[in-house]
């Protein structure tokens, strides 16, 4: 059975910004009233790929308009915080949602991001490594003592804890299957972007895994794929929205690489039009019944038990992205319960 969550980059379409977050936390209302199980918001810097560059404070208001969605980064970016810093927000998001957050944590996949954040990209794996240890720590004590090359920290007293114990669900974008050998034993949720078949790679080390630890499969954490989907009466309705909105996305996507004169590095995951995105298997747009055939190819092929719909991207309209999260809602979902 699928699960079916919104994926969110909250890229830039053009609007003031003030408008733009009105819009988008309205989106959530209708995401929430439509049954998605969770909503899960991208980090970026400088570029017009994410305005929400700290979403700790974009959930705190989101928080406020939904009251069951659950919702949180995929990814924190820990490379670029202090992690006891964003320990503290962890814990106040969890209380102030009433144990509804989601913690999505990683290196980033935007090591040029980095760079315009005064960070060497050489050091954001280590630096991701130390900040998470510095986080389970948190979690686990009720004292932080921690040595490492970029982190030090003494006598730090543990004032509070999340609502969720002994933390909220932990997310991780899984590069490849080797990568989640350490998540399995901790129960974290996985996600991976691209090809199906490396999908399916991750989902199979992850059961196998897990059966062998054996553990209950009823209580198999959720194992996702992102994907962008487009809903419409018609196909021919779909792409035609689908296509002019992706292509306003891509240009934010690879806006960065661009500027720095350099390739986009993955442009084998997200390529230059819509069509393109349609043929590698990366990306729907079509009627209800259209979307539904996708949908239930894709759990063959990836064996995913989770799929993060990007459903609202680029240029498109408050009114376009709320029609397709409606008749997704209705006429798509319903199939896979």
């Amino acid at each position: 059975m699928l699960t079916f969550a919104v994926f969110d980059h909250l890229d830039s379409n053009g609007a003031p910004l003030g408008t733009f977050f009105e819009d988008r936390l309205k989106l959530l209302q209708a995401i929430e009233a439509a049954g998605f199980a969770g909503y899960h918001l991208a980090e970026h810097h400088s570029t017009p790929l994410g305005m929400a560059a700290s979403p700790s404070v974009f959930l705190a208001a989101a928080i406020q308009r939904t009251r069951t969605l659950r919702l949180g980064p995929l990814v924190y970016v820990l490379p670029l915080y202090h992690p006891l810093r964003v320990y503290e927000e962890i814990c106040m998001l969890d209380h102030m949602s009433g144990g509804r957050l989601l913690v999505g944590v990683g290196r980033g996949g935007a090591l040029v991001e980095h760079e315009r954040y005064g960070i060497e990209p050489t050091e954001a794996s280590a630096r991701y490594h130390e900040a998470f240890a510095v986080l389970t720590s948190a979690f686990e004590n009720d004292v932080v003592n921690f040595e490492g090359q970029f982190f030090r920290f003494k006598d730090y007293v543990v004032q509070a804890k999340p609502a969720q114990l002994p933390h909220p669900p932990l997310w991780y974008g899984a590069p490849s299957p080797d990568a989640i050998g350490w998540a399995v034993p901790k129960g974290i949720n996985v996600v991976s972007l691209g090809p199906a078949d490396r999908a399916r790679a991750i989902s199979d080390r992850y059961r196998k895994d897990w059966q062998a630890l054996g553990r209950d499969h009823a209580a198999l954490p959720h194992i996702g794929i992102t994907r962008h989907i487009y809903v419409a009466e018609t196909d021919a309705e779909a792409k035609r929205i689908a296509t002019g909105a992706y292509a306003h996305w891509r240009q934010a996507m690879d806006w960065l690489w661009r500027r720095a004169g350099q390739d986009f590095s993955l442009k084998a995951i997200y390529p230059a039009s819509f069509a393109e995105l349609e043929a590698i298997g990366h990306g729907i747009a079509g009627s209800p019944a259209t979307v539904r055939d996708y949908l239930e190819k894709l759990e063959r092929e990836a064996g995913v038990n989770y799929v993060l719909c990007q459903m609202v991207f680029g240029d498109m309209t408050f009114a376009d992205a709320s029609h397709s999260i409606d008749l997704f809602a209705k006429e798509v979902m319903p199939a896979f319960r």
